[in-house]
């Protein structure tokens, strides 16, 4: 697998980039930034945290606006963040925001038109992570996190391959998609009808079959426009309480959907993830 460096920037003693490579999983050229931290210099391999992100954005959103790589270069962690779906003139696209590109969901489509293209799922737990560890010194422990969409899709990717990550955390995630607006809207184009398909890529529901239990921390803000109707935290919590599962799970005043809410707490996340990630 060859890869296109299309920028670099460096930032707290490490390096921010950008790569473009051709996806085997998506039919399609993708983009995905990286940072790397000084500690790259010392020749040993760190460890990676993987952040999907939510509906609308690209693999630029969080590493402009989040300000990660200063904790992640203190605490010599490298930071991969995907584009959110498949691009290009000959991808399936819909006139909403919450379909089609920006909006992957992080699943294997297996209807038409979106099949062709939109196998996230395996781009993300598969590809993308061989391709940075044939490129880049990156270890196998990996952590991975989001935010809403991307929050839904670290939770639901984690939950099914939990030997693969030592940790995972989510920002707002969409908890319980099944059961919300974007997650019916997104599953029926991408998966069909089945109820009983959908169930594969539902947090509620994976985490109470899963085998194993992974460290999870989401946080969420109480003043979230989209809490009520499309997250719903309080029935992932619920599902987690019956499974004993060990989710940690902090509600934050005055604090809405945006980045300035993963700004405000992105340390804490990499903190967490640090604790596990080098056990």
């Amino acid at each position: 697998m060859t890869i296109e460096n299309i920028s670099s920037n460096k930032v707290f003693g490490g390096w921010n980039t950008q790569y473009r490579h051709h996806s085997i999983a998506l039919n399609c050229n993708m983009r995905f930034a990286i940072f790397l931290p000084p500690q790259i210099n010392t020749g040993k391999k760190v460890p990676a945290f993987y952040w999907l992100s939510g509906l609308t954005c690209t693999d630029e959103n969080f590493m402009q606006k989040s300000g990660a790589q200063r904790i992640a270069a203190e605490l010599g962690i490298a930071i991969i963040a995907p584009d959110t779906s498949p691009r290009g003139e000959d991808v399936a696209d819909d006139d909403s925001y919450d379909l089609g590109k920006g909006a992957s969901f992080y699943l294997n489509a297996s209807q038409a038109p979106w099949n062709r293209h939109f196998h996230m799922y395996d781009y993300i737990v598969k590809e993308l992570p061989e391709l940075i560890e044939q490129h880049f010194p990156i270890s196998t422990q990996r952590a991975i996190s989001g935010h809403s969409m991307g929050g839904h899709g670290a939770l639901t990717i984690a939950l099914k391959n939990p030997r693969r990550y030592t940790s995972v955390s989510a920002f707002s995630p969409i908890s319980n998609p099944m059961n919300c607006p974007w997650g019916t809207k997104a599953f029926s184009a991408y998966l069909g009808n089945d109820k009983d398909i959908w169930k594969a890529y539902d947090s509620c529901e994976l985490m109470g079959t899963t085998t194993e239990l992974l460290p999870t921390l989401i946080d969420q803000g109480n003043d979230d426009q989209f809490l009520n109707e499309q997250l719903k935290p309080h029935l992932l919590a619920a599902a987690a309480k019956k499974r004993a599962y060990p989710l940690q799970l902090n509600y934050h005043d005055g604090y809405d959907h945006s980045y300035y809410f993963i700004a405000s707490f992105i340390e804490s996340h990499l903190r967490f993830h640090h604790q596990h990630l080098c056990c």
